[in-house]
């Protein structure tokens, strides 16, 4: 397939990678020049990246950049063709999704939203599972390229319902976290071993996905971004947002949002997300180990 991708940060310049690995013909465009993806040709604009694909695929920072990339100065839009898809892997407002899809309609554009899990792991190896919303037909057309950058293609119905999905995710990985760096900060003061915690909350119901992927990275102290603290935090705000139109109420979401708020002004916003555990370690007068101090 001839494919536009735009935005090569941590994980779009995995996934352009896997797209050109298995055959497709890709062209790149990223909002700060200079960054290439081997075997794939590299255009000046999202308008120029555009020009005779059949599919936009775009993995950006937030609701904001989606909106300038299609539709801003030099967006997509002015390339627009019968047929052509766009697929979107960022994280945005459920709500401006179906705006944005509607819009593009009336050229004959199809829209899929497709956020999606995994980290930049599963980035680099193309084992992502992707959140999906779209009509049927427009989401079987991208299945070739699902296949090249992930492992499993969950469709949670229309247009909207893959990022309003990827938000109910992100709010349990948040919470989940959350509740692990505060039982690890208080296990710490209370001298236990965290090491010995970790084993013990693998082999009961305690345990998560989320604990079994950050508990390793925490022990070492290792907060290299996998996924950046505001990045997660621009996804919980959303969240709050989409709630808030819901009339649904978060209290728990809420606090957490005040964590990052207040892990963002200690300077920790370009960290992993896991990063929230040292503001309740200098709240606490202490520091997680992988031994007990």
């Amino acid at each position: 397939m001839r494919v536009a991708f735009a935005g090569l940060g941590i994980m779009g310049h995995a996934m352009a990678t896997n797209l050109v690995k298995a055959g497709h013909e890709v062209t790149v465009w990223n909002r700060t020049p200079g960054k290439l993806v081997e075997g794939a040709g590299v255009a000046p604009t999202p308008a120029a990246a555009a020009q005779g694909a059949e599919v936009v695929w775009m993995c950006v920072s937030d609701t904001d950049a989606v909106e300038s990339v299609i539709f801003g100065a030099d967006g997509v839009e002015a390339s627009f063709t019968e047929g052509m898809t766009i697929a979107d892997s960022s994280t945005i407002s459920p709500s401006a999704t179906v705006k944005f899809a509607e819009r593009v309609a009336t050229k004959g554009v199809s829209w899929v939203d497709a956020p999606m899990t995994g980290s930049k792991i599963g980035a680099r190896d193309g084992t992502l599972v992707f959140i999906v919303g779209g009509s049927e037909a427009a989401v079987e057309r991208l299945k070739p390229l699902f296949a090249a950058m992930g492992k499993k293609i969950f469709r949670m119905g229309e247009t909207g319902k893959g990022q309003a999905t990827k938000l109910a995710m992100n709010l349990q990985i948040a919470l989940i976290f959350e509740g692990f760096a505060e039982a690890l900060t208080l296990a710490t003061k209370l001298g236990v071993d965290t090491q010995q915690l970790l084993l013990l909350i693998e082999a009961t119901m305690v345990r998560s996905g989320v604990v079994d992927y950050k508990g390793p990275f925490v022990l070492q102290r290792d907060f290299t971004p996998n996924f950046p603290l505001r990045l997660m935090h621009k996804d919980i705000r959303l969240t709050l947002e989409a709630a808030k139109e819901a009339r649904v109420k978060l209290p728990a979401l809420e606090t957490v949002e005040e964590i990052y708020e207040m892990a963002s002004e200690e300077g920790n916003q370009d960290l992993d997300y896991a990063a929230t555990l040292m503001l309740l370690e200098k709240w606490a007068g202490v520091q997680v180990k992988g031994r007990a101090a």
